[in-house]
């Protein structure tokens, strides 16, 4: 039995308790997808966070849902949230203009491993708005440059109209040793790129499978698809890091709803080094 303090309720409750912060500005990305820049509650400390933590975003006499923060962690004067549209929440929230109010709660969960990155060839995978949990750590590695080797950024989305962070991408393509590489589902007739599956772009790249990290985002059957990629190309699964993002509802592990296995996505990761995880990936309804 888990002993339940005074001290840990007080802890609970204080998490579960959104803090109010203003939206600066919203920015619709594609159609069904937008971007909220938010000022951070007075207490901006409280909201200083790693790449790859989400908050609880909640919208006033509707609900909350789960957000990765898509913004630069250097830069806590200032949050973002890349939003897909999908339901009641997200709907509310596109709705939103400048001087409207949030609730938020956070952040929470496990982030990268930038640290861990240090000395090493990074490659980003994304796919759709699986690049905007990623973002985050994208930043961080531009910040520090030196510190790594070569980049890699390989990113797919469903059509030209639906690519995130246009102008972003063009800027990172043109950082030395550093590469992005963009294809689509299907292209139209003004797009120039590739076509086809994100895990297609690895012909177009050469890892050095000993010292290079992977942290891959995106829909479960794109990252196990990468998986067997990366694999067929001799990085081990200690090499690999994904994101999983499974219904996740309170924040803390209090209600059990996005559980994985032994695991809770919301307490113990969204992100997950490949070993502790991969062996659930295939196994529905967990």
């Amino acid at each position: 039995m888990i002993e339940t303090t005074l001290e840990n309720k007080t802890e609970i409750k204080s998490s579960m308790v959104p803090a109010l912060a203003t939206i600066r500005r919203a920015i619709w990305e594609t159609d069904d997808t937008f971007t909220l820049l938010i000022d951070p509650p007075a207490d901006g400390n409280a909201f200083a966070f790693k790449p790859g933590q989400f908050n609880m975003v909640y919208a006033f006499g509707v609900g909350e849902s789960a957000i990765s923060i898509s913004s630069d962690p250097a830069k806590p004067n200032m949050l973002a949230h890349t939003i897909h549209r999908v339901g009641t929440v997200t709907s509310t929230l596109s709705k939103l203009k400048r001087g409207d109010m949030i609730g938020l709660r956070g952040p929470f969960g496990a982030g990268w491993p930038v640290e861990e990155a240090v000395g090493k060839d990074v490659c980003i995978t994304a796919g759709g708005i699986g690049l905007a949990p990623l973002r985050p750590v994208i930043y961080s590695l531009v910040r520090q440059r030196e510190k790594f080797g070569r980049i890699i950024i390989l990113y797919g989305a469903r059509s030209p109209l639906d690519l995130l962070y246009r102008v972003e991408l063009e800027q990172w393509s043109k950082l030395p040793n550093t590469e992005v590489i963009v294809t689509v589902d299907r292209g139209d007739s003004s797009w120039k790129g590739h076509i086809g599956v994100v895990t297609n772009l690895f012909s177009y790249i050469k890892m050095d499978s000993r010292s290079t990290l992977v942290m891959v985002c995106g829909p479960e059957v794109m990252m196990k698809y990468t998986v067997e990629e990366l694999q067929r190309r001799g990085l081990s699964q200690e090499q690999i890091y994904i994101s999983m993002e499974r219904n996740m509802k309170c924040g803390i592990g209090l209600c059990g709803h996005c559980q994985f296995g032994p695991k809770f996505i919301c307490k113990d990761g969204p992100v997950f080094r490949l070993p502790e995880v991969h062996h659930l990936l295939d196994k529905k309804e967990i």
